[in-house]
Order: structure tokens, then C-alpha cells, then sequence
């Protein structure tokens, strides 16, 4: 299996390219800086072009929707900016569609391909205890797209999921989150095989449950 994952120089990202290597998967990892096979800004349509070129002809089974930033953690209401929303927005939405638009080509070249997209149930409509705004509007934006690309790519033979990775202790989720990387990403990897065109749409967490809206 050839599997994309964007946001691949720490984390999450990190570890699922890892753990899928072990497994025998070709990983093609992206990062915005040098620190990934690849370099991708996936904000950048220019570069997203040339990422497309250089994988052109050759099938990707899984593309990993994982970059993100998080910008306005524990930012006090009076300090937001728009250039934080505009950051957060354009890595953690527009980036995620640039690379599933970018890679389409790729994807219908595989006989079962899928679409793995990160959210968070920080999108969840349900819990709202305040704070966080732009993050949490991108990442129910996200979901959003992931569910309306699930309707329009079905009929293409496309899978797509849209997933919770946990309150995870990385550089982003801090210390007191409540799962390691490593268990993330093997929940989210096994998630990632249960994908199919049945369950296509699905919010779920790392864990297999269904993630509140």
C-alpha cells in the first residue's frame, strides 16, 4: 500500500509514518520544512502542483490529511488576529482540499483508495465549553469537507473518514493529554483498514467509537 501523509515531521504524523513502514507500507511523508521525505507547504497551490507532478502515473491507496496548526491555544479573546484565523484556516481546511484535489489522479490509479482526514471533537457541535475559536472552526470546517467529499467521491470508488486522534501528549496536544502517540496511531491506522465505501463519511476516534457532531 502507498500511503500520503501531510504533517509528517513530528507527532502524530511522525508515528504513523513509522508504524506503517514497520508494517511494509511505502509512505510518502510530507513536512513544510526539510524534516519529511518530501517538502510541502500544503497551503501553497504552487507547491501541491509540483508534489502532484512528482507522483504522477503512480497510484496512492491512502492519502493522510494530517497537517495542522493550532495556533490559538490559550490565546485571551482581546488577542485574536486575523492572521490567526487565516493561518488556521488555510493549513487546517484549504490545505487538507489542495492535497485530496492535488492527488486525485493518484488515488483513482488505486483499485480501494481512501481519504483519511484529521478533525477533532474539538468540531463537536455538542461540546463548546469556549475558547480555542479559530482551531475549533477549522476543524468542524474540516469535518465538513470530509463528509461532503465522502458523498461526492463515492461514486468514484473513493473511501473517506474523518477521525479524532485523542488528546495526544505532543508538542501540540502538551503533556496532559490522556494518549500517547504511539497508541494513536496505532488506532488510527487500524481505523484507516476499516475504511471502506460502507462506512465512508464516518467521524470516528482513534479508538473505533463515533465521535459526537
Amino acid at each position: 500500500m502507498h500511503v500520503v501523509i501531510t504533517g509528517a515531521s513530528r507527532g502524530i504524523g511522525k508515528e504513523l509514518t513509522q508504524q506503517l513502514r514497520e508494517a511494509g507500507h511505502e509512505v510518502t511523508a510530507t513536512s513544510r520544512d526539510h524534516s519529511a521525505d518530501t517538502r510541502l507547504d500544503v497551503t501553497d497551490p504552487g507547491q501541491q502542483a509540483r508534489f502532484a507532478a512528482h507522483l504522477k502515473g503512480r497510484p496512492v491507496d491512502l492519502v493522510v490529511c494530517n497537517a495542522g496548526v493550532y495556533l490559538d491555544k490559550g490565546t485571551p479573546f482581546a488577542d485574536f488576529s486575523a492572521e490567526i484565523w487565516t493561518k488556521t484556516l488555510a493549513t487546517n481546511v484549504t490545505g487538507a482540499f489542495l492535497t485530496v484535489q492535488a492527488l486525485m489522479p493518484n488515488l483513482k490509479l488505486a483499485e480501494q483508495p481512501k481519504i483519511a482526514i484529521l478533525s477533532s471533537q474539538m468540531a463537536s457541535h455538542a461540546r463548546a465549553p469556549g475558547g480555542s475559536y479559530a482551531y475549533r472552526a477549522s476543524k468542524a470546517a474540516v469535518l465538513n469537507l470530509g463528509r461532503n467529499l465522502a458523498t461526492d467521491l463515492q461514486s468514484e470508488g473513493i473511501a473517506v473518514g474523518i477521525y479524532h486522534p485523542g488528546w495526544v501528549r505532543t508538542d501540540m496536544g502538551g503533556p496532559e493529554g490522556d494518549v500517547s502517540v504511539q497508541d494513536s496511531a496505532a488506532g488510527l491506522i487500524s481505523e484507516f483498514d476499516l475504511l471502506s465505501l460502507q462506512s465512508t463519511g464516518c467521524f470516528h476516534t482513534w479508538d473505533g467509537q463515533i465521535a459526537p457532531y
